[in-house]
């Protein structure tokens, strides 16, 4: 027990200290692509929250820069029967709600750093289980909902494993292997490969 809660303590300190440091280190780039995002539609916000869920249930606004239209949920029922990847997960590889310089930022993973603030906030993890969506869960067996065992991450077993190539099962499957096993080295090699799959993307979009 007492050694648990060293390595929750070890792993949140990771967390501080690389969410600012990425998020000062990044700065530059994140400032150039809030600029794109404006420049391609005037007036429309840079930002986009969703409600997600976290540890034990929890919820929680995720922050990621937009990269679709702006009426992107609205649009998504008339979606869902092209949806490519089975199980409670929504993916479409040509989906026609990216905008042009979403397409540029989702293939780079670029779309994610603002998450570094919900790291910084407490509401995730550098790295751990995606957070779902709130309709996702709803779907969940008592199996999938091991996923919300342990906070979410802005990268994962599943992200450095095939991301899209991957289904659903396969995904709660790498999850649960990843909190099996959860240890600072670990971790530190998910982030080694997450750095070089933003490098050389592995199927994002």
């Amino acid at each position: 027990m007492e050694k648990r809660y060293i390595f929750k303590g070890i792993k949140r300190s990771i967390d501080i200290i690389g969410s600012i440091a990425g998020l000062i280190v990044l700065s530059p780039l994140l400032l150039f692509v809030s600029y794109k995002i404006r420049q391609e539609e005037p007036g429309s916000p840079v930002f986009f929250s969703q409600e997600r869920v976290g540890l034990n249930g929890k919820k929680f606004k995720m922050y990621k820069f937009r990269s679709m239209c702006v009426d992107a949920e609205e649009k998504l029922a008339e979606l869902l029967d092209k949806n490519e990847i089975e199980g409670a997960m929504f993916k479409m590889k040509d989906d026609p709600r990216v905008t042009k310089i979403g397409k540029i930022i989702r293939s780079k993973s670029i779309d994610e750093i603002p998450q570094l603030w919900n790291v910084l906030k407490g509401d995730m993890s550098l790295i751990g289980p995606r957070p779902p969506l709130i309709r996702e869960v709803a779907e969940y067996t008592s199996y999938d909902m091991q996923r919300l065992f342990v906070k979410p991450g802005c990268s994962g077993l599943w992200q450095v494993s095939g991301r899209n190539d991957v289904g659903f099962s396969e995904m709660v499957e790498l999850d649960l292997e990843y909190i099996q096993s959860q240890s600072l080295m670990n971790d530190f090699k998910i982030i080694f490969k997450t750095i070089w799959i933003v490098i050389k993307p592995n199927g994002a979009y």
